[in-house]
C-alpha cells in the first residue's frame, strides 16, 4: 500500500443505489473540460429541475432502482447556478418517490464565482451536506490561463461563506501539470489550497481531452503539456505533502480526511447502483452481470423526449461475466480498497490472479495481494493506464 494510505472499512459504506443529477449549464465553457455543457439560459435553468423530476417520475414507474438514496450528487455544468429552492424541491420529489437514508450523503458541485453567501445558506438548507468547490488553482495566473470565471479571492470567500452556512464537509478540485508549471509551483498551490482546512481534495493532472479548447491548442503548437517525467514528480510530490498533512490518498485523483471521503465516489467504483438524471447521465443497474445507460448528451432531445413521457435513456453496455471481471479490475484497482480476493472469488468463481494471470504479470511488483486484497501501489497507480489496459 503506499505510504500515507491507510486502509480503512468504514469507507464501505453502501446502504443503497446513488442518484446522480447532471446540470449541463455553464456560464463559459472551461478550455480543458470534455463534460456536457450549454451557455448558461436563465429560461432553461427555471424549468430544467421540472424535467428531472419528471425524469425521476418516470424512473419510479419503470422500477429499474429501488430505494432510498444512499448518496445524491448533483454534478455538471455548474449545478451552483440551480437557485437553492430548487434543489430542495428535486430532493424532495427523490424522497417522495424512492427515499432517502437516514444518513445519506448530498453533494453539490459549486463554482466559486457563482455562490454567495445566501445562495450557500440556502444549499444548506435545502439538504446539501456536502460541498465539492472547484478551486482548480489559488493562484489568479492559472485561473486566468484555465479559463476559470473566478479569482483566488472569490474561492476563498466562497469556503469562508460556506463554513459560517454550516458546512463542514468540503471538498476542493486542484488542477497540476499545467504548461510550464514547475513542481514548486504546484505545492505552492497545495499549500494555499490547504490553509483553507477542507477535508477533501480532488487533485486532477491536467489532461487534454479530444474536442477540447486545449486539444486545439495543442495542434497548433500553442500549449505545451509538461513533461511525463515533470508529471510523475508532482504526482508523487503531492503525495508525499498530503500524507504529511494527514490525508488518505484513497483513490488515484482523492484525497480525504478520516471519514471524508466522497461515498458516491465510492459507490460507483465498487460497481453499486446509480441512477443518473439528465443529458449526458449515466447510471448503472446491477441486475444479472450488470448494464450501464446514458442519456445521450443533448439537450433538445432530452426535452423532447421527457415532455412526452418517453425514456431519455438507452442503454450503453450490458455485460457479459468476462466484461463484469474487467471492469471490477478497473474501477477497483484505482482505489486503495482494492479488489477484494474473496468478493471477486464469490462474485465470479474464479480467483483474480487465475482471471488476470498476464495483466498481475505485467504489473509486476507494483500490484500486490494484502490482507485479502488486490492493490496497485504509488506507482501502480502512476501508470494504470498502461498498467490496466491488461485486464481489459
Amino acid at each position: 500500500m503506499p505510504a500515507g494510505l491507510t486502509h480503512n472499512h468504514e469507507l464501505r459504506s453502501f446502504e443503497g443505489p446513488g442518484l446522480y443529477l447532471h446540470i449541463p449549464f455553464c456560464l463559459r465553457k472551461c478550455p480543458y473540460c470534455d463534460f456536457f455543457s450549454v451557455p448558461s439560459n436563465p429560461a432553461l435553468l427555471a424549468t430544467y429541475p421540472d424535467l428531472l423530476i419528471a425524469q425521476l417520475e418516470h424512473e419510479s414507474h419503470l422500477q429499474r432502482w429501488q430505494g432510498p438514496f444512499s448518496t445524491v450528487f448533483f454534478g455538471g455544468g455548474t449545478p451552483s447556478l440551480l437557485q437553492p429552492k430548487a434543489i430542495g424541491r428535486i430532493l424532495t420529489q427523490a424522497d417522495r418517490l424512492f427515499g432517502l437514508t437516514s444518513k445519506v450523503e448530498i453533494s453539490l458541485e459549486a463554482n466559486p464565482g457563482t455562490v454567495s453567501a445566501k445562495s450557500l445558506s440556502g444549499y444548506r438548507a435545502a439538504g446539501i451536506n456536502r460541498l465539492s468547490f472547484g478551486v482548480q488553482s489559488l493562484n489568479d495566473a492559472h485561473l486566468k490561463r484555465l479559463g476559470r470565471i473566478h479569482s483566488a479571492a472569490d474561492a476563498c470567500n466562497a469556503v469562508r461563506w460556506a463554513r459560517k452556512a454550516g458546512f463542514d464537509n468540503l471538498s476542493c478540485d486542484l488542477i497540476f501539470a499545467l504548461p510550464h508549471q514547475s513542481t514548486q509551483a504546484a505545492l505552492a498551490d497545495l499549500k494555499a489550497l490547504l490553509q483553507l482546512e477542507p477535508q477533501h481534495l480532488s487533485c486532477y493532472g491536467l489532461g487534454i481531452e479530444p474536442d477540447t479548447v486545449f486539444a486545439q491548442q495543442l495542434d497548433t503548437g500553442k500549449l505545451h503539456p509538461v513533461s511525463e517525467e515533470v508529471y510523475a514528480e508532482m504526482f508523487c510530490q503531492l503525495h508525499l505533502q498530503l500524507a504529511e498533512a494527514g490525508f488518505e490518498h484513497y483513490e488515484i485523483s482523492n484525497y480525504t480526511r478520516p471519514g471524508k471521503a466522497c461515498l458516491h465516489n465510492l459507490n460507483t467504483w465498487q460497481r453499486h447502483p446509480y441512477l443518473g438524471l439528465g443529458p449526458g447521465a449515466h447510471s448503472f443497474c446491477a441486475n444479472e452481470w450488470g448494464e450501464r445507460r446514458y442519456a445521450p448528451p443533448d439537450l433538445e432531445t432530452y426535452i423532447e423526449s421527457v415532455s412526452t413521457g418517453l425514456d431519455p435513456s438507452v442503454s450503453l453496455e450490458t455485460f457479459d461475466r468476462t466484461g463484469a471481471m474487467a471492469e471490477t479490475a478497473y474501477l477497483g484497482l484505482r482505489c486503495t480498497e482494492g479488489v477484494n480476493d474473496a468478493g471477486f472469488f464469490n462474485r465470479f468463481g474464479i480467483r483474480f490472479a487465475e482471471a488476470f494471470p498476464q495483466a498481475i504479470a505485467r504489473c509486476k511488483e507494483h500490484l500486490s495481494l494484502q490482507h485479502g486484497h488486490w492493490r496497485l501501489d504509488l506507482r501502480g497507480w502512476l501508470l494504470f493506464d498502461h498498467f490496466i489496459s491488461g485486464f481489459l
